[in-house]
């Protein structure tokens, strides 16, 4: 079953001349792992918007499992449904990186004694050490927090991850220990990864690239 469907999606920002999405049909599966790429305003973070539920389109439908977001409570959405991983991280810098992640587990009422052991659990999916759960962010490495990012990403149980330039702040080797972990969730347990990046190694590890130019998504196979 299809995650996440668009369907003659076009969106327009108020008082724009142009649509900055323009008809795009497109579907996102489980157990896969996606790229978009394509030059800066081409609508790529518009997109990423609409399938984060941010936006919603001017015509068309964006559905989840056959449901139009138009339909569904889109707070309820973005905290169980999906969530992001950001180029710039975005961890709270005054929690601990076991707080970080354990927030948005107590967020959705999960007891503290309950989150902690998982938080734990999926810090050390990712390569992050007990020590290290007892840092703040500002004490890891790019590559150590954008790891601690994924695992918070994964504390909400949503099925699909949203990548809005993940490896953009990484060095090559870092990059590609992202890239292992996007896959490996997309593969080995079965998440839905959509990632937008100017990476080309990046979309090269992707198992399909799409390719985005003046708001019209494209198929481009395995880049």
């Amino acid at each position: 079953m299809s995650a996440l469907t668009l369907t003659n999606v076009s969106y327009k920002y108020k008082n724009a001349h142009g649509n900055a999405i323009s008809d795009v049909s497109c579907s996102f599966e489980e157990g896969n792992v996606y790229a978009i790429v394509g030059p800066s305003g081409s609508g790529k973070s518009t997109l990423l918007s609409l399938l984060a539920g941010l936006d919603l389109p001017t015509e068309g439908e964006v559905a989840l499992d056959g449901e139009s977001l138009k339909g569904l409570n889109l707070d309820r959405y973005r905290r169980e449904s999906i969530s992001m991983i950001f180029q710039a991280f975005h961890l709270f810098p005054l929690m601990t990186v076991l707080e970080n992640v354990c927030f948005p587990m107590e967020l959705c009422g999960v007891p503290p004694k309950e989150a902690s052991p998982r938080a734990e659990e999926l810090l050390e999916g990712v390569g992050i050490s007990k020590e290290q759960m007892n840092r703040f962010p500002s004490k890891l490495s790019g590559g150590e927090r954008q790891r601690v990012a994924i695992a918070r990403s994964l504390a909400s149980n949503a099925r699909i991850i949203l990548g809005d330039e993940p490896t953009g702040n990484l060095d090559g080797a870092n990059t590609q220990n992202i890239v292992d972990i996007l896959l490996s969730l997309a593969h080995e347990k079965g998440y839905c990864v959509i990632i937008v990046t100017h990476d080309m190694e990046v979309a090269e590890a992707a198992d399909m690239a799409f390719k985005m130019r003046d708001g019209q998504l494209r198929a481009a196979g395995k880049v």
